[in-house]
């Protein structure tokens, strides 16, 4: 019988990371109802221990934890697998915060109090922007100088090969599917942030820096801003 969660056959791995004991026990075992396999840690090294140890499909961590806390694990985490999505969980609501997670690579940032179904869906639907992008016709883009591979989600410029993190994969992946035409923000923001809200679109800016700096050695190739609108990826390869 098949689980609401079932992206596959077998059931998501869950890394649940939570100090807080009560929270911690009810998150899980309502993800285990929802079908969710999760392995619930209260602090950040143990966490990281068995990270390192394990599979896991998807990291739930709260920010304010003992020993380790969520920024510093979500960065470890992403140091050993840049593929790994990442939703934090944290009573911190202030802006900075918000932007701090964002830039180190989350998925998403949940602000406390929070429904537990919503949490489900917010993991259900990165889990299927994450499978999805097995899915896509156009695989391969040969960029300039380089060559982009969206399955492996490496760019590779010669001898240099260059590993993309999800988030950076699916984006560039979306300019090459409107190459030398405008995407339009909004709907960049939906399809790969869910929500167009400001702290997303703030995060999507910073993963736009990051592939400039990526495909800086081929002149040829820029990202542009089309103010009040989007981006527009300049890539004369990849014209009709």
């Amino acid at each position: 019988m098949k689980t609401n969660n079932a992206m596959n056959e077998e059931k998501v791995n869950v890394l649940l990371c939570e100090d807080d004991e009560n929270l911690g026990m009810l998150l899980r075992e309502y993800l285990q109802v929802k079908g969710f396999n999760v392995d619930l840690f209260p602090d950040g090294e143990q966490g990281l221990n068995a990270f390192l140890e394990n599979k896991y499909e998807i990291c739930v961590l709260d920010v304010m934890m003992p020993k380790k806390d969520g920024f510093t694990l979500a960065s470890e985490i992403h140091h050993a697998n840049p593929d790994v999505p990442v939703i934090f969980l944290s009573a911190k609501n202030l802006k900075e915060d918000i932007l701090e997670g964002f830039k180190i690579g989350a998925d998403d940032y949940i602000t406390k109090p929070f429904s537990m179904e919503e949490l489900v869906m917010r993991i259900e639907a990165i889990l299927r922007r994450v499978n999805g992008k097995k899915n896509h016709e156009d695989t391969v883009y040969a960029l300039g100088k380089y060559v982009f591979d969206t399955q492996k989600q490496t760019l590779t410029n010669g001898e240099t090969v260059t590993k993309l993190t999800t988030k950076e994969n699916e984006l560039l992946a979306l300019l090459c599917s409107h190459a030398n035409d405008i995407l339009q923000r909004e709907f960049a923001l939906k399809k790969i942030w869910i929500d167009d809200n400001y702290f997303n679109a703030r995060s999507m800016d910073v993963y736009i820096t990051k592939l400039r700096k990526h495909l800086k050695e081929d002149e040829n190739i820029e990202i542009i801003n089309i103010h009040g609108k989007g981006y527009k990826l300049i890539a004369p390869s990849l014209e009709e």
